[in-house]
């Protein structure tokens, strides 16, 4: 039945003539089933992390360096740890609060700090441009310096700095390099969607186009609705996906290279930067891509009414903020119903929810992302997995038959665990009353891959790294 108490009609008449605009803040008409055709697989407690300061750590990403042979895992309050593969042994490897590295990280309020890292594939490849070079994306106090990129209004709220590190020793337990280089610098405009996910394409090899190129989620600034209208400016780096050779030099700052494969690095616009790969989003916090046939989807979060996950390709335009997934965006409060996906010269989500649902309460915001096509976990194979990130609720749908928008198509799945089917935030919320913390109230949920067809889930609540398991 549709969710009338959440849907918002309006009646809008122009000079006395009557005329009908539908709009809502809930466009989906059946919520996402609570049981059916749910996927069941275990998981288990695989490592767990060190307080900060007293504090559960902030657990962001979750990536596998296989030339070294480890895991690493960074808290946003500014470390990076290695992990062990059978996770008995966690690390830290380069604390950014450090004095030596003067980085001055800013690691208050939910959304800002240690953004994200990622390891050069020739990381461990000794003789390589790319041997021991890691990057950092982190929020910084320190606004001092002139940034590379500025937003043209705003309240100078923090800048993230995109910095490369050396390791003379790849294998080392801990860095041992000197003090990272500055590859750009942003001036924030508000103290929300300031960063995003950076990687490599691990599909990509030695002679590949895409190899060496590091990809960037820059958020388009925060506030709400985006009020400076960034993400839609091809002169500003809000809002967009970048792809940048961070071991070039023909950038205007001349730290790295724009490859010319970007489709707007040769459009004949002085105007337009040459790192953006696709433009239109608001906080693209997480993304995957498919080891089958290549596809690159990324999880971004809406405004108070969709949430999505979609494609990228180069030059693409995801639509915000003109659209709010497959919908017009109006408002905080609303979208309009009418024409949805109707405008040419967009790329709309292959499926997207709707922050009233049932299951997400009292908010959501989709992150993610795993396409799994492995053995492992059979139940798993040929699924892309993404999630809801206060909830902890995880998702699939099918990646060999995607959906064309909307929230009919996603089901869930659950975790047997201390022999009960449980969400992920059930579970959070048994450890954090046994480790005599609060009960945690969301989960903060993100996703990390490792070998042999691993996945496992973080969070920011307990310091547990979960695994899942058949």
């Amino acid at each position: 039945m549709y969710r009338f108490t959440q849907a918002v009609f309006a009646v809008v008449c122009l000079w006395g003539a009557p005329c009908l605009a539908q709009t809502s803040n809930d466009p989906f008409a059946e919520p996402i089933p609570a049981r059916a055709d749910a996927i069941t697989v275990g998981a288990e407690e695989f490592a767990r992390l060190p307080d900060v300061d007293g504090v559960a750590p902030r657990m962001m990403l979750l990536v596998d360096e296989p030339g070294s042979g480890r895991l690493f895992v960074n808290d946003m309050h500014g470390v990076l740890y290695s992990v062990s593969y059978d996770g008995t042994e966690v690390t830290p490897y380069l604390d950014l609060r450090s004095s030596q590295w003067n980085i001055q990280v800013e690691a208050s309020r939910g959304e800002r700090g240690f953004q994200s890292f990622a390891f050069h594939p020739q990381f461990a490849s000794a003789g390589t441009p790319g041997f021991g070079r890691l990057y950092t994306y982190v929020d910084s106090t320190n606004t001092a310096p002139d940034a590379d990129f500025v937003p043209g209004g705003g309240e100078d709220a923090q800048d993230t700095l995109l910095l490369e590190w050396t390791a003379q020793d790849p294998m080392g337990s801990r860095y041992d390099g000197v003090g990272p280089r500055e590859v750009f610098r942003v001036e924030q405009p508000f103290r929300n969607h300031n960063g995003g996910q950076i990687g490599f394409n691990p599909l990509a090899e030695p002679g590949d186009v895409d190899f060496g190129l590091l990809y960037i989620g820059s958020a388009d600034g925060g506030s709400g609705g985006d009020p400076l209208n960034l993400s839609q400016d091809l002169s500003k780096i809000f809002g967009k996906i970048l792809r940048i050779d961070p071991l070039g030099s023909d950038s205007p700052n001349g730290e790295y290279g724009i490859p010319s494969a970007n489709v707007f690095s040769a459009d004949g616009n002085a105007d337009t930067l040459g790192e953006i790969y696709a433009y239109g989003v608001r906080n693209p916090q997480r993304f995957d891509w498919d080891p089958s046939n290549g596809n690159l989807f990324l999880a971004d979060i809406g405004q108070n009414i969709v949430e999505e996950v979609s494609l990228v390709t180069n030059g693409a335009n995801l639509g915000w903020n003109v659209w709010e997934g497959s919908y017009r965006f109006i408002s905080r409060r609303a979208v309009s119903l009418v024409d949805p996906r109707g405008e040419a010269g967009f790329t709309y989500p292959v499926v997207e929810y709707g922050q009233p649902d049932p299951l997400l309460q009292p908010s959501s915001a989709a992150t993610g992302l795993v396409v799994y096509r492995d053995d492992l976990i059979p139940q798993l194979e040929n699924l892309v997995l993404f999630g809801d990130n206060p909830s902890g609720e995880v998702f699939f749908i099918n990646a060999d038959s995607l959906p064309s928008g909307g929230q009919a198509s996603i089901r869930r799945v659950l975790f047997r665990h201390d022999g009960k089917t449980q969400t992920l935030l059930q579970m959070i919320q048994s450890a954090t009353e046994a480790q005599g913390r609060d009960v945690a109230q969301r989960a903060d949920l993100r996703f990390g891959s490792g070998p042999s067809g691993q996945v496992y889930l973080l969070n920011k609540r307990d310091g547990i790294i979960r695994r899942l398991t058949r």
